[in-house]
């Protein structure tokens, strides 16, 4: 049975579309093109092609690699469940769902053993009900769709920014204000896996986070982030922009600045707060995990 992916953003480049959807470079986006593993309307595109808003794409079976499994994730914490959503608290070091890239056991493994029906929710069988994302080295509150009208529901509401998202984020170095806005403009970096957060000058996608300052240490300062937009890494890259690196982050990384010891993002996702299909608006939230408290518990607060 053929994949198919359904593109609801703006105009875009195909093996663009592939490579993020798939979880694969644009090269091998690209070579599954070429080899007629990928068809638009029942066509086989140019790897170049412009893909229009609401076209479908369908991928072969031999292009989908990664096996979903239906196995249990360690200690994964139902926040609230009814016939429509499935909120839980994702832990840290788990992907969201499967890449070819990857075959370990995924968030969306678990989910699914919980709940088989939402396999295929969304019309994409590697994101069944996914419609939104977390990093794997970050936790907390995630939404997923169990039917595809929640799922056309919820990805409209986070298209058009109607839901609110809170994060609890530990940051290195000594934020000066006490709260502010980051309005740089996020684009794929010359280092494949990082994004970059650029001047508005120049080209990439609008991406806007708020901050407040919660505590401050003598090391680093522990901050509230409200999220407007929701670009890849956007908090890990607009920090990182401004000076301020993810306690914990390997891949946005200062030399200058000395690392926590942590083995995990010091990056937890609190607070999302959503309207659901019955008109009721409700917000989730997830306690920060033992092993951020315990970090907090071992640093010096900066003294007034």
């Amino acid at each position: 049975m053929n994949t198919k992916i359904l593109h609801d953003s703006a105009p875009e480049r195909i093996d663009t579309v592939l490579a993020r959807h798939l979880g694969v470079s644009r090269a091998k986006a690209q070579r599954a093109i070429k080899d007629g593993r990928v068809f638009v309307q029942g066509i086989v595109p140019k790897a170049h092609a412009m893909l229009a808003t609401g076209a479908e794409i369908e991928v072969s079976p031999e292009v989908v690699q990664a096996k979903i499994k239906a196995s249990d994730i360690p200690n994964l914490e139902i926040i609230f469940e009814d016939d429509d959503v499935l909120v839980v608290n994702k832990p840290a070091g788990v992907l969201v769902h499967p890449t070819l890239a990857s075959k370990e056991i995924t968030l969306l493994d678990a989910i699914l053993k919980h709940d088989k029906k939402i396999k295929g929710v969304g019309g994409d069988i590697l994101r069944s009900g996914i419609v939104h994302r977390l990093d794997r080295e970050a936790s907390g509150i995630m939404v997923i769709a169990k039917n595809d009208k929640t799922h056309r529901l919820l990805k409209e509401q986070f298209k058009q920014r109607l839901t609110e998202k809170h994060y609890t984020v530990l940051v290195l170095g000594k934020v000066q204000d006490e709260h502010g806005t980051i309005n740089f403009p996020i684009a794929r970096s010359s280092s494949r896996s990082r994004m970059a957060a650029r001047p508005t000058s120049q080209e990439g996608k609008e991406a806007i986070t708020h901050y407040e300052v919660k505590q401050r240490f003598t090391t680093s300062t522990l901050l509230d982030v409200h999220i407007v937009t929701g670009r890849t890494h956007q908090i890990r890259a607009h920090f990182f922009a401004l000076g301020y690196p993810v306690a914990g982050d390997k891949l946005y990384v200062r030399r200058d600045i000395k690392p926590l010891k942590l083995n995990r993002l010091f990056l937890h996702a609190r607070e999302l707060s959503i309207s659901l299909p019955n008109g009721e608006r409700k917000t989730f939230i997830a306690p920060l995990p033992t092993e951020l408290e315990d970090t907090l518990q071992n640093l010096k607060p900066l003294r007034a």
